[in-house]
């Protein structure tokens, strides 16, 4: 098994030339060339995993140095289980124990492929744990396992823990609705189709944010219109940028906003 050092997304061998997801519009290969890594060969440069508590029930897990894009990995805690949400691109002994003390793991998703991680590698060390992806994505899988499960729509996996497919960035990009989370008020873990800006008061809708692509104003809307008939006060996003509080007014807003935009609403001010 590789992983790809642009996205960190595990690849079965023999691996093809150029990554495919990066070589894709919304990402890139980088100028010097596509290049690959392996598990054992991060361990001996001293890669790491660390820890941080968002807030009670939702543990953010990093590489550090990072690897690929360096998303933040979300461990959300229920009463039955937890969810290992955009994993990412590197997994180790420590990583697994520290995840599992805080019980068992009951899935792993990702909220598009960009952030597949080494998905099945964490499958496999926390002893086979399904892997959930959008079948409107499946063509984005790099490494094959019987621990897939394909789903689409909704997808419950505790109580007040359910997947929701948006499509915007991905067809099959989706979010978790965490219904315990802003004590109580309701949380949303989203990926790049729902986007926390760095102001934390905006919200960007983006088919890619490297090469600066925007979605169309009226998909913005239509996620909007989605993720507002659930309830919810605060948004993190996959790389632990947070909305704190107010995010579904926000989320609303700033769809307005985005449609607005690519109408020509506002070419006056340009």
């Amino acid at each position: 098994m590789l992983i790809c050092a642009t996205c960190g997304v595990e690849r079965d061998e023999p691996t093809p030339e150029v990554c495919p997801i990066c070589s894709d519009e919304r990402q890139y290969v980088p100028e010097d060339g596509q290049k690959w890594l392996t598990l054992e060969a991060l361990a001996q440069e001293g890669q790491q995993t660390v820890f941080k508590e968002n807030e009670p029930g939702l543990i953010g897990i990093q590489t550090q140095p990072k690897v690929g894009i360096g998303q933040t990995t979300q461990l959300v805690a229920t009463r039955e289980g937890s969810l290992l949400w955009d994993p990412v691109g590197y997994v180790d002994d420590n990583a697994v124990k520290a995840v599992l003390e805080r019980g068992p793991v009951l899935a792993i998703a990702a909220s598009h492929p960009h952030m597949f991680g080494v998905q099945v590698e964490w499958s496999h060390r926390l002893g086979g744990v399904p892997v959930l992806v959008a079948d409107a994505d499946r063509r984005w899988l790099g490494r094959n396992d019987s621990n897939i499960e394909y789903w689409s729509g909704s997808r419950t996996i505790a109580e007040g823990l359910t997947l929701h497919q948006t499509g915007g960035h991905f067809p099959g990009s989706a979010v978790v609705h965490w219904a315990a989370g802003a004590g109580g008020r309701g949380a949303l873990l989203t990926g790049d189709s729902v986007y926390p800006n760095p102001d934390r008061r905006s919200i960007s809708f983006m088919r890619s944010y490297p090469n600066h692509l925007p979605l169309s104003g009226a998909v913005a809307l239509r996620i909007a219109e989605q993720l507002g008939k659930h309830e919810f006060d605060r948004i993190y996003g996959n790389f632990n940028n947070v909305i704190a509080s107010e995010a579904k007014g926000i989320l609303h807003s700033s769809a307005q906003r985005h449609g607005g935009w690519a109408r020509g609403d506002f070419d006056h001010l340009t």
